[in-house]
C-alpha cells in the first residue's frame, strides 16, 4: 500500500468560504479537499485542519514518517511559528507550502514566512487552484 499525500490546514481555514471571500475566495475547504480527491486518481490522501499549533507540529511529524508528501497551508502560523518551522526542517518527505493569496502582496506582518525556507516549494496567490497544482507536484515529486 503507498504512502498517503497530506493535505494540512492551520488556523482558520475551516472559515473558508464565509471568512473574507474577496481575499480567499467562495470555495469551502470540504470543497477543496472534494476536488482534491476527485484528482488523487488513486493516491491516497490524509485530510486534515487545525486550530491548533501543536497538533499541525504532530501532523507533520507523523507524515515524515507515514506519508510520501505534504501539501501544507499553514495559514497565520506561517508568519508565527517557529516550531512549525523546526518541524519542517526534520521532515524527511517533499513539503509544498500553498497559501490561497498572496502573502507577500499583503500586510507588512505576513512578510514574515517561517515555512518557505523549509520546504520544497511555495504556490501562493492562485486561490483554491493553488491546491491542485500542489498535488500534481506533490505526485511528480514522489513518482505517483
Amino acid at each position: 500500500m503507498s504512502k498517503p499525500v497530506y493535505v494540512l490546514g492551520g488556523p482558520n481555514l475551516n472559515l473558508l468560504g464565509s471568512r473574507e471571500p474577496e481575499i480567499y475566495g467562495k470555495d469551502t475547504l470540504a470543497d477543496i479537499h472534494a476536488r482534491l480527491e476527485s484528482l488523487a486518481d488513486g493516491t491516497a490522501l490524509e485530510l486534515r485542519q487545525t486550530n491548533h499549533e501543536g497538533e499541525l507540529v504532530g501532523w507533520i511529524q507523523e507524515a515524515s514518517e507515514q506519508g510520501s508528501a505534504i501539501i501544507l497551508n499553514a495559514a497565520a502560523y506561517t508568519h508565527t511559528s517557529i516550531a512549525l518551522h523546526d518541524a519542517l526542517k526534520a521532515c524527511k518527505i517533499p513539503v509544498i507550502e500553498v497559501h490561497l493569496s498572496n502573502p507577500a502582496a499583503r500586510e507588512a506582518f505576513r512578510q514574515v514566512n517561517y515555512v518557505s525556507p523549509a520546504v520544497k516549494a511555495t504556490i501562493a496567490g492562485l486561490g483554491a487552484y493553488g491546491y491542485e497544482l500542489a498535488l500534481m507536484a506533490a505526485k511528480t515529486l514522489t513518482g505517483k
